[in-house]
């Protein structure tokens, strides 16, 4: 038996010997990303600790929204990744895509879901479902940040389920005519461009996507004010009070749930990239003050019961962010199945939300002051 340990133990030693472990990334992510993906998030993390985190305290306590960011993050490239140069886009990885997302969210997740909406949720359509005429008007605005769009699908009555959807578009001379009102979305109240779905009596009552601009008679997009929660993230209503638009307003190659579905999975992609930034950190915040904060004579990262609370948050956020890593190989080989989408988002979200929570706690009463956020 002890003969058996002995070759065992030797062969696992040149193994142990040669590999080093570091907490703040268990399974060597860093080494897994191309040149061109480091090179994006370093660039987006750069530009989230150094612009949006002196923003952030003040944005949140009086629920503001700087429109300005939009060109900020597009000056850098962070809008639209995924797209094509020509339209003025990176044409980086849907990996990319989800770093930009994690950096972002470090910082807020209202910031990160103002660069998603307008990435997955404006521009992805417009080139997936849209024109070359479409593509061409829109989307270099777009991804310069010159112009802010946001994504119309849910309503009032028709949350969870877009398909009781009440927003109608009829056909009228040179167009359609769209009557209804969306809620619960981000960005409207600034928005220049919005990608709005309805019924259209065109169409046999299927779900058609529609592409509006500020200043159309009969269309506003009122705030919704008093949010608990994302409040750097400007939200609001889109009202559609008989808004005619002629018939290039259209997008053309897609209809019913899957053209808004096909947009959601690609922003929910990304923000089981950006909750994971989210928690790493909480994470972080959280070491840091265990290590600092004596009680008894000692840290209270002396404690055991503090330092498992530490490796298991460390432990999730490791495994998510390499299934995240997975689904983004997947999707740039075009081979990821909404349903792996679906999975790591809900598993994020979920880990991320206890790792927010054990991180407030362990600040103890601190873990509610601005000054620790």
């Amino acid at each position: 038996m002890s003969e058996a340990r002995a070759i065992v133990g030797s062969l696992k030693a040149p193994a142990e010997a040669g590999a080093a472990f570091v907490w703040d990334d268990p399974f060597r992510l860093d080494e897994q990303l191309t040149d061109d993906e480091r090179l994006i998030r370093d660039t987006a993390r750069a530009f989230a600790q150094e612009q949006l985190q002196p923003r952030i305290i003040r944005a949140y306590r009086d629920e503001t929204t700087d429109p300005g960011l939009f060109r900020e993050m597009g000056a850098l490239g962070l809008l639209g990744v995924t797209l094509p140069q020509d339209y003025g886009c990176a044409e980086a990885s849907y990996v990319a895509y989800g770093l930009v997302a994690r950096e972002v969210e470090r910082v807020d997740s209202g910031y990160r879901s103002m660069m998603s909406v307008q990435s997955s949720l404006v521009m992805y359509p417009i080139h997936a479902y849209g024109d070359e005429s479409q593509r061409r008007k829109y989307l270099p605005k777009l991804a310069s940040g010159e112009r802010i769009g946001c994504f119309g699908l849910t309503e009032p009555d028709a949350g969870s389920d877009p398909g009781g959807m009440t927003t109608r578009a009829e056909p009228v001379a040179g167009g359609y005519r769209l009557t209804g009102s969306k809620t619960w979305i981000s960005n409207a109240p600034i928005a220049d461009v919005f990608v709005v779905w309805a019924r259209s009596s065109a169409h046999g009552g299927a779900i058609r996507g529609f592409v509006l601009e500020k200043g159309a008679k009969g269309l506003s997009a009122p705030k919704i004010g008093g949010k608990l929660s994302l409040r750097a993230s400007v939200t609001g209503e889109i009202v559609m009070d008989g808004v005619e638009v002629s018939e290039d307003a259209l997008l053309p190659n897609v209809s019913g749930l899957k053209g808004p579905f096909g947009c959601l999975n690609r922003a929910r992609y990304g923000i089981s990239w950006g909750v994971m930034g989210a928690a790493e950190d909480c994470w972080r915040r959280a070491r840091s003050y265990v290590l600092e904060r004596k009680q008894f004579g000692r840290p209270l990262a002396a404690n055991q019961l503090v330092q498992k609370k530490l490796a298991d948050m460390q432990t999730e956020i490791a495994l998510g962010l390499q299934a995240a890593l997975r689904v983004g190989r997947l999707l740039d080989e075009g081979r990821a199945a909404p349903e792996m989408i679906s999975l790591i988002k809900r598993n994020n979200c979920g880990k991320a939300l206890d790792i927010a929570r054990v991180a407030r706690d362990m600040h103890g009463g601190n873990g509610i002051q601005e000054e620790y956020h």
